[in-house]
């Protein structure tokens, strides 16, 4: 058999009822952080491939060093005029702090910027010939519209199809789903899927119990049927891949045996709402810049987001088992952020884990509200603030320490930011009301009064600002050097007056959103643990209510600082108003921010636009087309008890979907599975089982076959008088 004609071999299942393939488990124990020993380490197949980008980091960590020992020395050259105070010396430690940060973002963007205009903006995926090994597409749902997900999955599906490479793929739906109805709906939806793409691999997976979140979800899956495949490529419930894109990392990986994981840089798509539409043309204009600067520096030793990227199964099988943090949440517990960690310990073991910036076909959504994004922002600061329980972990690269000071950067520069503006503040404030108070730790007889050098002030001022808006300005040049990439942004000059805008509403959101993470940070560093909520992923409005109530303390701390800062000095009000002008507007901000009319407004009058809107891709339409007619099945009309109770159709299925529970342990007692069953024995009718059954208790009696028969044997109508 040739290389053209040679496929691998179906997994030897039934594919029309069996809902999951025949168990292939694999070994998945749990990682240490305390010991690791280099003999762990894999030899690396071919070492030639595994060149180190020391130029590039000398740009981006050497640059990043003389650019803040610039700035922290005008800094201090400013301050230090009539003698340095300690309140000065905390100011100026801040500054450099956050100098550092911006200054960082400032060389990974040079770098970036220089690659793209090197090597190109976007690369097509190469198909090839044949693929050898066999790779399983994974989606963990919770919660999710069904009709989307499913209508997604069918898209690339067709996709891989179109190919001529779907043999060397299963598609896996693996459910985390709490809400009962929903559970039945992805079930309904699963069979209607496999009857319109008969022959397919598709299978589907509830489980029990959602212990450890995603990745548990993730693990389990690797664990009972890993073994089948050579891969997994892991997509989020937002997730979009095309075929091409899929099979060509599934080829990547086949040709560079040291790979561990490959990651993609998704393009944000589909949504039409203000902030949404903002972080589209954010994240598809200077995106590309700051992912390619990452993926230089970081070369071989880089990171893993989680989603749209492929795996080698034996690498996170064998190195990423998670283990639990000692402590309670937030800061102990299962992993939250556990794709940093996965990759992390997959490079330990000697695996590459890189990303291909430029690979085009993946996409993901972004939350389409401020108050959506800052519900997602809590959960994933408390991930990245876990990272400092990991960051020390034994045996692992510098570069992967790096990555996880940048995700835990990227939350507490916030309250840095806020930090500096208090303390400036403070500084302005006793050098307009307070008497001598700034003595020196040299004895003087004299007070050392804060003197500021003006002019240096001013220009440190502006160097800063151009260091922290270069990044997106290396976007503007790179996407408008680009013909197809500008002509998709609207042109030269709609792009142009489009960076415009996103600066200016970025830099009226950014006082909200500093707020917002640094409440995160005290929270999570108070003990607050942050809950498992599915995303909203509709353009809905919010009502303006529940907007006041999340926002009226930002517009009354804005309030405040205005009064303070113009009750010292109108300079100090000035050189305060982008932030006080941002906390007054938090609460029509946000409101505009929900708004799909105004987001459309903008399209239309092709401001913020992306290229993906002046030519959508053909999957993405696909994929929202075959959404709907999935939604046409009313597949969440029925409620989950009665479906399942009067249907004995659908009951069979149901029970050939559900996995086999393990065996009691002899001596415990699920008492909540007890009070389900004794709740059914007592009820003489589906209503009084209805109206009895907890969400949690019905969850249980749908994954029990011994209660699902006690609910099928319930009659209809009105119970008894006793």
């Amino acid at each position: 058999m040739d290389a053209l004609t040679e496929r691998p071999p179906a997994v030897a299942i039934s594919r029309d009822r069996t809902a999951m393939p025949a168990p292939a488990p694999l070994a998945m124990p749990a990682a240490s952080l305390r010991s690791w020993s280099r003999s762990e380490r894999r030899p690396r197949v071919d070492p030639k491939g595994w060149r180190e980008p020391a130029f590039a980091r000398l740009i981006a960590f050497g640059g990043m060093a003389a650019i803040a020992l610039f700035g922290g020395y005008q800094m201090y050259k400013v301050v230090e005029a009539g003698g340095v105070t300690a309140l000065e010396w905390l100011f100026l430690a801040l500054f450099a702090v956050n100098f550092s940060w911006i200054a960082l973002a400032f060389t990974t963007g040079v770098l970036g910027a220089g690659y793209l205009m090197w090597k190109g903006l976007t690369v097509k995926p190469v198909l090839p010939d044949a693929l050898r090994e066999r790779t399983a597409v994974v989606m963990p749902i919770y919660n999710e519209s069904p009709g989307r997900v499913f209508g997604t999955v069918q898209a690339i599906v067709e996709d891989v199809l179109a190919t001529g490479h779907g043999a060397s793929f299963d598609f896996f739906f693996l459910s985390d789903t709490t809400d009962p109805d929903v559970w039945v709906a992805e079930e309904r939806a699963f069979v209607a899927l496999r009857e319109r793409l008969p022959g397919v691999g598709i299978f589907y997976r509830h489980r029990p119990k959602n212990t450890a979140r995603k990745a548990g979800n993730i693990g389990d899956f690797v664990v009972n049927w890993g073994g089948n495949y050579a891969h997994m490529v892991v997509l989020d419930a937002d997730s979009l891949m095309t075929g091409e894109t899929i099979v060509a990392l599934a080829d990547a990986m086949e040709k560079d045996p040291d790979s561990g994981i490959i990651q993609t840089l998704p393009r944000l798509i589909n949504r039409n709402t203000l902030i949404a539409r903002l972080q589209q043309f954010a994240a598809g204009i200077y995106g590309p810049v700051c992912a390619a600067g990452l993926a230089v520096w970081s070369g071989r030793d880089g990171n893993y987001w989680g989603h749209n990227a492929i795996i080698r199964m034996e690498a996170f099988a064998g190195s990423a088992g998670l283990p639990e943090l000692p402590g309670k949440p937030p800061f102990g517990g299962h992993i939250l952020s556990h794709d940093f960690v996965e990759a992390g310990l997959i490079r330990r073991r000697g695996y590459a884990v890189y990303m291909l910036p430029q690979l085009a076909g993946s996409y993901e959504e972004s939350p389409p509200s401020l108050m959506d994004l800052a519900i997602r922002d809590r959960r994933w600061c408390q991930g990245n603030l876990q990272h400092s329980r990991v960051i020390g972990a034994t045996g692992l690269h510098w570069a992967t320490r790096q990555h996880f000071a940048t995700g835990i950067m990227s939350y507490v520069s916030s309250l840095l930011w806020l930090t500096q503006l208090l303390v400036g503040l403070l500084l302005a404030l006793q050098a307009a009301f307070i008497r001598p108070e700034y003595f020196t730790n040299q004895f003087t007889l004299f007070p050392a009064w804060p003197v500021f050098d003006a002019e240096r002030a001013f220009n440190l001022f502006i160097f800063t600002m151009a260091i922290l808006l270069a990044p997106k300005i290396f976007g503007w040049l790179v996407t408008a050097l680009n013909g197809p990439a500008r002509r998709g942004s609207g042109g030269f000059f709609m792009l142009t007056l489009s960076t415009i805008l996103e600066i200016f509403l970025s830099a009226l959101i950014a006082p909200v959103m500093m707020l917002i993470q640094s409440s995160s940070v005290f929270s999570i560093l108070f003990g607050r643990d942050t809950g498992w909520k599915p995303q909203r992923r509709d353009d809905g409005s919010i009502p303006v209510k529940a907007i006041i109530a999340q926002h009226w303390r930002h517009t009354l701390l804005g309030v405040i600082a205005a009064i303070a800062a113009f009750s010292i000095s109108p300079y100090i009000f000035a050189w305060m108003s982008p932030t006080i002008i941002g906390l007054w507007m938090a609460v029509p901000t946000s409101w505009a921010s929900a708004s799909a009319g105004i987001g459309w407004g903008l399209r239309r009058a092709r401001l913020l636009l992306i290229p993906e809107e002046s030519s959508p891709p053909d999957i993405a339409e696909r994929a929202f087309r075959h959404g709907k007619e999935f939604d046409t099945l009313e597949l969440e009309d029925r409620k989950a008890l009665d479906l399942v109770h009067a249907d004995a159709e659908f009951r069979d299925l149901h029970q050939q979907i559900i996995q086999v529970p393990a065996p009691r342990v002899r001596g415990r007692i699920d008492t909540d599975r007890v009070i389900a069953e004794a709740k059914l024995t007592d009820a003489q009718s589906i209503e009084d089982a209805r109206a009895w059954l907890s969400p949690r208790e019905t969850m249980l009696v749908l994954h029990d076959r011994a209660l699902i028969a006690l609910l099928a044997a319930l009659p209809h109508g009105e119970p008894k008088a006793a």
